[in-house]
């Protein structure tokens, strides 16, 4: 489990790059200033979380917790759900996406908070 979360959480940060990247130089002419804050916040927690996804990945290989896997996929869905909802909101203008976001938010807080109690009751 550790090492699929951990090329998850790699590749979720090279995108968070790259995307970031495509932002900043392909859409500042493209896009309204709101647009852009609203694809800037979505490659942001991305990286968050990517680093997050490695951390879990770390953890898996020193705590035996059933909640680690969960706060990793927790971390994983929240991406998706939050940073995606974000990214595809930004570039359509479809604004009923922004309905989507907060479960993205819910999956983090989630995430943080299994990650929090795995490592506490670890063996």
């Amino acid at each position: 489990m550790e090492k699929v979360l951990f090329i998850i959480g790699a590749l979720s940060g090279g995108l968070a790059v790259a995307l970031g990247a495509f932002g900043a130089h392909g859409l500042r002419e493209r896009l309204t200033p709101q647009l852009l804050e609203t694809f800037e916040t979505a490659v942001r927690y991305e990286i968050y979380h990517a680093f997050a996804i490695l951390v879990v990945a770390f953890a898996l290989t020193r705590w035996q917790s059933n909640l680690l896997p969960l706060a990793g996929w927790a971390f994983v869905v929240g991406t998706i759900l939050f940073s995606g909802s974000l990214y595809v909101l930004a570039l359509t203008g479809m604004r009923w996406l922004g309905a989507i976001t907060p479960f993205g938010g819910v999956a983090f807080i989630a995430g943080w908070i299994l990650l929090a109690v795995g490592v506490w009751q670890s063996q």
